[in-house]
């Protein structure tokens, strides 16, 4: 994987949606007994294009989930969105977590199931056709779909890229 064009956000700038993925209860068989601990999946977003994801593993529920927080604050990424759809197809794969991202028509909201749909609605994306196919580890998918979004780019990134003076292309 190359992580070609991922635009890293400062989280102090924004203000961060977060929402809660999957938890999981962790057992871990000693002498003792069993020690059990929880490892929680977490998406943050400001829904305007801003979106990462994070681990958080602890004793407890809820210090699991705001050590996923604090990961998921260090780890965003800017999505482009376009009338509030992605620019174009995307594939994203992780591991054997594969996903298909598609541009969708207004109105038709987001057609996604679970992991990707956090991921997707945390990122702000109002109409998308999505397909997660493989893996269905909430872990895999989400990285799958963060990966996919990282590589979106809009069609000025592409002029810029390419050394085309946008200003030419339009005033004459």
């Amino acid at each position: 994987m190359s992580t070609i064009n991922i635009k890293r956000v400062k989280s102090s700038e924004i203000e961060l949606k977060d929402r809660l993925v999957s938890i999981q209860r962790v057992a871990k068989v000693t002498k003792g007994g069993r020690t059990f601990s929880f490892s929680a999946i977490v998406v943050v977003g400001d829904e305007n294009g801003v979106v990462g994801f994070g681990l958080g593993k602890a004793k407890e529920v809820t210090e699991a989930i705001a050590k996923g927080v604090d990961d998921a604050k260090k780890n965003l990424i800017k999505v482009p969105i376009i009338n509030g759809t992605v620019p174009h197809e995307q594939y994203g794969k992780f591991s054997g977590g594969f996903v298909l991202i598609k541009p969708a028509a207004n109105g038709t909201g987001v057609l996604a199931g679970g992991a990707m749909r956090a991921v997707l609605e945390s990122a702000g994306i109002q109409n998308v056709l999505a397909k997660s196919r493989g893996s269905s580890n909430p872990h895999n998918v989400v990285k799958a779909t963060v990966y996919a979004l990282s590589q979106m780019r809009d069609a000025f990134t592409v002029a810029q890229q390419r050394g085309v003076d946008l200003n030419k292309v339009f005033n004459g």
